[in-house]
């Protein structure tokens, strides 16, 4: 099955670009597209995109207000990427810590485009910039170290914690620890129940935030 997208952005020279270079893919299928953050929810709903391509400037419904609403009120919510101008806009760590799950310049190249949209279908993160690491640092705060504190991480966990903060797919974080894909694949699964993360973009920003990983 192809994986479904929509696109959202009131510039339709950005979504027509987005459409051509998506669907030159034969894994990938355009299946609708949004000038507005207001129209996203019902269209995720009747269309079932798999990621949401999302604008995060629009003037109705920005795309951190647009990913809230996805997530609070649809049921098994698709994956969500900001698109932006910007790499280091406090909008785009707004709508990271609103649930999107990575974030994509305007800018990037086509190859980086199609394979942005394949990581975060399959699952994965998207690498943070220098620029967005330093804004999350910015935001750390004691709850966020004590949450991670109760979170009481094993060791291996923690290093898994480590890797997935570099934006290390799970094949690569094996790799580096020599062990196989499933354990890696149970440990982040542990990682995010244990700090009550939504996925790993999630788990990312609260290792930041706590001081865990430093921006550097």
């Amino acid at each position: 099955m192809p994986i479904k997208v929509l696109l959202v952005d009131d510039e339709p020279l950005v979504r027509a670009g987005l459409r051509a270079v998506l669907e030159a893919q034969p894994d990938i299928e355009v299946v609708g597209e949004a000038a507005d953050g207001a129209a996203v929810v019902p269209l995720v709903r009747s269309l079932r995109p798999d990621v949401v391509a999302m604008d995060v400037r629009m003037p109705l419904l920005d795309g951190i207000e647009a990913t809230r609403a996805v997530l609070r009120s649809v049921d098994a919510p698709p994956k969500i990427v900001v698109v932006t101008t910007f790499e280091n806009d406090e909008y785009v760590y707004d709508a990271l810590r609103a649930g999107a799950d990575g974030f994509l310049l305007k800018r990037a190249r086509p190859a980086e485009i199609v394979h942005a949209i394949r990581l975060v279908a399959e699952g994965e993160t998207l690498l943070f910039p220098a620029a967005v690491r330093a804004l999350a640092a910015e935001y750390g705060s004691a709850p966020a170290r004590a949450a991670l504190e109760r979170a009481a991480l094993t060791d291996r966990e923690a290093d898994v914690l480590r890797l997935m903060a570099r934006g290390m797919s799970n094949a690569e974080i094996a790799a580096e620890l020599i062990v196989g894909a499933e354990t890696v694949k149970s440990h982040v699964s542990a990682v995010l129940a244990k700090l009550g993360a939504r996925d790993r973009t999630q788990a990312v920003i609260a290792a930041y935030e706590s001081g865990f990983v430093s921006p550097g």
